[in-house]
């Protein structure tokens, strides 16, 4: 059983307290790590305030080197990395070698943006009493960050608080899943290789009482919290005076009129329903199809889930594997069948078998069924008819969730109208809402979260601006 050390100030420590870390496809313990209490956190807040001024004044070209570094070197551990994530979360090997890829692009992104960090000149002389004035904006770090990353995504998702930290001149403490913390603790390895500051990352497994201290700790100047709605917004209101981001899921809907390419809709609908089990916050969880083509595409989505190849993750062919625990399977079923014995049809799926849960299509569904109201995060969609375009639009607005939302459509008057019109934080044409790259800007409103990640807007989120007003300098002077 192989060991991962946490990364503490610059430093590979272990701790009294192990967390054994079990492959949820075979339910065995493979790795082990430890648990952080309030020691090593202090230790690790002292060395991110030990390094706060180096990092203000990191040059840039240092910065980019840096991330440059980092990301070519997971693009060297690519598959070792995959292999790392995939043990760790039951997430096919295909998709797991995805969010290797991802997390690489993101550093380098990160790179890039480090570069062109915000600012600029301002007019002040556009009112009688700012004549003979100009303005300057300066952006500077904000100063210490609290990471906390969810399971789903455990490399790419924490990459997504490191690098736009590193990037801007900010320190970050960063606590992963415990479900999920190895390929994070990998990267840890890749960082620890880098000329960047000894101290400015910490990557902390935590036990329950040091993690609720990122949150309330008023030394950290902002919270990056991606995880569910009811344990973020509680976050944001114990976080006091800091600044908090909040990336919270949903319960994402599909649109196809009639005018759409069904095939590929078909096609695309299928990763997005049921890619690494559903467990994605953009997951497809809702298809609305116009009524005139709703046959077509439900009998050829349902033929194709099916035929879904399920096994081990490890197994280069796995299209679908298991989910990440037997609790959140046995969720799954719960909610399935509270569905059923109120009225909805399964057309495939439905049956669990301890982690696994089938691709599961249902329909006859009611709106306030657990299964089209909250999100499911599990490899079950729900797919339903409607009448007109306005009508489609209204029931992917009816959830008490805003992320994102994917529109099938032919016609230009249709894409303009649900741009428009939807209540989503990103309107996703001709594609699935799961649908990500990540440079672009990515939240949601509503329940869905606050604020938006992309290495740009978190830039923005990192830095504080300040102003000068001086006087212009005249001719000859």
């Amino acid at each position: 059983m192989k060991e991962y050390k946490i990364y503490v100030n610059g430093r590979f420590v272990t701790t009294e307290t192990f967390l054994n870390v079990i492959n949820p496809y075979n339910n065995k313990v493979f790795a082990k790590t430890y648990l952080a209490g309030r020691d090593e956190l202090e230790y690790a807040i002292a060395g991110a305030e030990s390094v706060k001024e180096e990092m203000q004044n990191l040059p840039s070209h240092r910065r980019y080197e840096i991330l440059r570094q980092i990301s070519d070197t997971i693009k060297e551990k690519r598959k070792d990395l995959a292999h790392v994530l995939a043990a760790e979360s039951g997430k096919p090997l295909r998709y797991a070698l995805g969010e290797i890829d991802r997390a690489s692009q993101t550093f380098l992104v990160a790179a890039e943006e480090s570069k062109r960090l915000p600012g600029g000149y301002i007019s002040i002389d556009w009112t009688p009493k700012g004549e003979g004035k100009e303005g300057w904006i300066k952006y500077f770090p904000i100063g210490m960050v609290a990471g906390i990353s969810p399971f789903n995504f455990p490399l790419n998702l924490a990459v997504h608080k490191i690098a736009p930290a590193i990037a801007s001149g900010n320190t970050i403490i960063l606590k992963p899943a415990r479900s999920t913390p190895l390929s994070v603790l990998q990267l840890a390895k890749i960082i620890d290789k880098t000329t960047l500051p000894k101290g400015a990352v910490s990557i902390l497994p935590m036990d329950r009482k040091a993690g609720n201290q990122l949150v309330t700790d008023e030394r950290f100047k902002l919270l990056s919290f991606t995880g569910s709605p009811a344990v973020g917004w509680k976050m944001k209101k114990d976080a006091g005076k800091k600044k908090v981001l909040l990336e919270l899921g949903g319960n994402a809907g599909v649109l196809i009129a009639e005018s759409a390419d069904i095939n590929l809709a078909v096609e695309k609908c299928l990763v997005g329903s049921f890619a690494y089990s559903g467990q994605v916050c953009i997951h497809v969880q809702r298809i609305f199809v116009q009524k005139s083509v709703f046959e077509k595409f439900s009998t050829k989505f349902v033929r194709k889930a099916q035929k879904l190849k399920a096994g081990d993750p490890l197994d280069p062919g796995t299209e679908i594997s298991v989910m990440i625990d037997e609790e959140n399977a046995a969720r799954v079923d719960e909610w399935v069948k509270e569905a059923v014995s109120n009225g909805a049809k399964i057309l495939c799926g439905g049956k669990k078998s301890g982690t696994f849960f089938e691709p599961t299509v249902l329909t006859n569904t009611k709106p306030e069924m657990k299964v089209c109201a909250l999100e499911i995060f599990g490899p079950v969609i729900t797919l339903e008819k409607f009448s007109d375009f306005g009508e489609g639009l209204k029931s992917v607005n009816n959830s008490e969730f805003g992320l994102q939302a994917g529109v099938f459509t032919g016609r230009l008057n249709e894409m303009d109208r649900a741009f428009n019109e939807l209540e989503v934080g990103g309107v996703i044409l001709n594609d699935v809402p799961t649908f990500r790259v990540d440079h672009m800007p990515y939240g949601g409103v509503k329940n869905s979260g606050l604020g938006r990640e992309g290495i740009r807007p978190a830039i923005f989120e990192m830095m504080e601006p300040k102003l000068l007003v001086k006087a212009k300098v005249k001719k000859g002077e």
